[in-house]
């Protein structure tokens, strides 16, 4: 069972009177720090005034200039870092109490995406909405989202992982729709990117006006209901004898909470991971004082410690880069990695929770006709291929199949071969990434003996990513190679510090995927950092490669993958036989002779090596590790000597499909690979989750 998996039962405190000069102490040093953050954050900003000016306004002088720097910039800044801190924290807390479970979150839950993507897409087709019924939007896109991952992760109770993946899914499709919108109509959209990371710039007070209220009515609510909270923590059987109408409890919890995060959403954008930190310091601080566990105690702190984390992170961030760094880069960044940092320390105190080890998809012993196995090989060639000459002729210019046999024979016309000699690299570019990542997501799932474990997951994707970017922006003239070096060096040292966060006395399956979970937030924050930091208005830069695309391939770029394919693809298949055991259980491979840690080692970090040189040619892509491997298990069974060929060629099919539509059916404009993928992917991810979670309830 896992130590996170839910949390402490209520009990009663053993002394009132010690409990209650505790919790003056708690609440009084949590709201003497938070106001202290906050005297210094408004000292802090762009403008030349300081801290003695705005002590001598505050002390009644007449300075026309600190007042409107301070009411048009400072004020409605730190406004909305506590409006947003207190609704999260509070959301957060109650959402950790509804799913039992504290890795329950606005973010894990795709609350904060689904808001997200509903403003957008206002935003999108020329609706300006003022802020409430922007509010009405986001709290719409929030619940919907939020409800289809409970859904899938029975609510929370099942355990971490499963509540992780199917929130980190969820997430990942709808902020796919965003990025696709916010490409689509960039001009609409402007402004968008760092809001969508999480900024509190503020023009004036009129937002935080508006939706102070809002945030006021959620926490009466949510303080409301405490007492039933306190209830509904001792189980759901508990609780109705108790006389608790439980469903009931959780609707109403779920409506508030979500508003929180709508509201919250709607005056800075999806701030990271602030849900998810705040009631976990709260929670820690009760096994030194008693009754803090009581929801009507733990919500207000809850709300306390997320306008501290929010006002904190914006403190720090301007204390080290500067004023300026308020205005570009998004407070949201840095709750991100220290919310990352919770979430890994969070995960390296669980213990393997069992998830569910094989889809039903992927049943071991299917298709073990030799004859089934080379009609499926065949088929998957002949679609490959298809794909293949399809890339060649789509795009903004139709071609026939005679154009191309003449560019191969060198008799096309120039028009024809200028096309051609764009297009091929990435119809190539598209081809051998899916490949490579589709190998990859098999090994990582063999290893990880979790069937919706993907290379994405585990961050090292992002560490890829974080390489790339930074080479491409600090080295724009770096050649192909050093591109490829760094993209794999980082992609390694992103593999170590996952693989040694996540060693604790042996690999638990489930504690790799959630420290991978956290470091693949954290990078792709460190990201968005980076090219904010360094061209804050290319937003369309940030987009393309953080979609994936193969925009601008050329030929060279395609040589690191392809040697990658070449030198690590036979690794991988000498060793289908010991990725064969290491997918059952960590005993038989060690009775049969297998040097597990070593074998694991080795697997891994030429999946991180494939993983890299794919980022480096294609940029940042999802769900091909994860959706590939699953085909081709259920096509042809478990066994790797059958599974690696077909995923291979199904992640080849996979990506060269979705560039080809990406190219194609908004032609000239074009939608980047990665966005195309992850909106098919996603839903055959939620489809493997609905099937395994009825499958063990059959089961169970």
């Amino acid at each position: 069972m896992s130590q996170v998996s839910t949390l402490p039962r209520v009990t009663p405190p053993a002394s009132p009177a010690p409990a209650a000069g505790r919790l003056t102490v708690v609440f009084t040093v949590a709201v003497a720090l938070t106001v202290a953050v906050a005297v210094v954050h408004l000292t802090q900003g762009t403008s030349a005034v300081n801290a003695v000016d705005l002590l001598r306004l505050a002390l009644g002088g007449d300075d026309p200039g600190a007042a409107q720097v301070l009411v048009g910039s400072r004020l409605p800044r730190l406004l909305a870092g506590l409006t947003v801190g207190v609704a999260l924290g509070f959301a957060g807390a109650a959402l950790q109490s509804l799913a039992r479970n504290p890795l329950a979150s606005p973010d894990t839950l795709a609350v904060n995406a689904g808001a997200h993507l509903a403003v957008v897409a206002a935003a999108a087709v020329g609706l300006n909405l003022p802020a409430l019924p922007a509010g009405v939007a986001a709290f719409a896109g929030g619940l919907a989202a939020a409800g289809l991952v409970l859904l899938l992760s029975a609510g929370g109770s099942s355990g971490p992982t499963r509540l992780i993946l199917a929130g980190s899914a969820t997430a990942l499709a709808l902020s796919s729709l965003t990025t696709l919108l916010m490409l689509l109509f960039e001009e609409s959209t402007v402004g968008l990117f760092a809001w969508g990371n999480g900024s509190l710039v503020q023009g004036d007070l009129s937002t935080v006006a508006q939706l102070a209220p809002v945030v006021a009515l959620g926490v009466a609510g949510c303080l409301l209901i405490g007492g039933r909270l306190d209830l509904l923590a001792l189980g759901d059987d508990t609780a109705s004898v108790l006389g608790l109408d439980v469903r009931r409890t959780r609707l109403m919890v779920t409506l508030l909470a979500v508003g929180l995060s709508a509201a919250a959403v709607t005056v800075a954008g999806p701030v990271g991971f602030v849900g998810l930190c705040a009631p976990v310091i709260a929670r820690l601080l009760s096994r030194w004082v008693p009754g803090l566990h009581r929801h009507r105690i733990l919500l207000p702190l809850s709300g306390i410690a997320g306008a501290f984390i929010v006002l904190g992170s914006d403190v720090v961030l301007r204390a080290t880069l500067g004023g300026e760094a308020g205005v570009d880069i998004p407070t949201g960044v840095a709750t991100t990695v220290f919310g990352a940092a919770i979430l890994v320390w969070l995960a390296r105190r669980q213990r393997d929770s069992g998830p569910t080890r094989r889809p039903p998809a992927a049943r071991p012993n299917a298709g073990r006709s030799r004859t089934r196995l080379g009609l499926v090989l065949t088929i998957c060639a002949a679609a490959t291929a298809g794909a293949l000459v399809l890339g060649m002729l789509a795009g903004d210019t139709w071609l026939l199949t005679g154009d191309v046999v003449n560019w191969l024979q060198g008799r096309s016309g120039v028009a024809y071969t200028f096309v051609l000699d764009q297009r091929y690299p990435r119809v190539g570019a598209a081809l051998l990434a899916g490949a490579a990542l589709a190998i990859a997501g098999t090994t990582v799932q063999a290893v990880c003996r979790n069937p919706l474990a993907e290379p994405g997951i585990l961050g090292i994707t992002a560490g890829a990513g974080v390489g790339a970017v930074s080479l491409l922006t600090f080295v724009p003239l770096a050649g192909i190679w050093t591109m490829s070096t760094v993209a794999g060096g980082a992609a390694l040292l992103t593999f170590a510090l996952v693989y040694g966060l996540a060693w604790r006395g042996g690999l638990s399956s489930d504690r790799l995927v959630l420290i991978g979970v956290g470091v693949s937030a954290a990078g792709l924050a460190l990201i968005t950092f980076i090219i904010v930091r360094s061209d804050p208005w290319n937003t369309a830069k940030a987009l393309t490669w953080l979609s994936g695309s193969t925009y601008g391939r050329t030929a060279g770029q395609l040589l690191p993958v392809a040697i990658a394919l070449l030198v690590l693809t036979p690794v991988v298949v000498l060793a289908r036989r010991d990725l064969d055991l290491l997918s059952l259980d960590d005993d038989t491979p060690r009775v049969l002779g297998v040097r597990l840690e070593r074998t694991r080692l080795i697997a891994l970090a030429g999946a991180a090596l494939l993983t890299s040189t794919a980022v480096s040619a294609i940029g940042v892509i999802g769900f091909v590790g994860l959706v590939a491997p699953h085909l081709a298990r259920a096509l042809v069974g478990g066994r790797h000597a059958r599974v690696l060929p077909v995923a291979a060629l199904l992640g080849a099919l996979l990506v060269s499909l979705a560039d080809t539509l990406g190219r194609t059916v908004i032609a000239p404009a074009q939608i980047p690979a990665g966005l195309v993928t992850a909106l098919v992917g996603t839903p055959y991810f939620v489809w493997l989750l609905w099937r395994s979670r009825t499958h063990k309830a059959a089961t169970g």
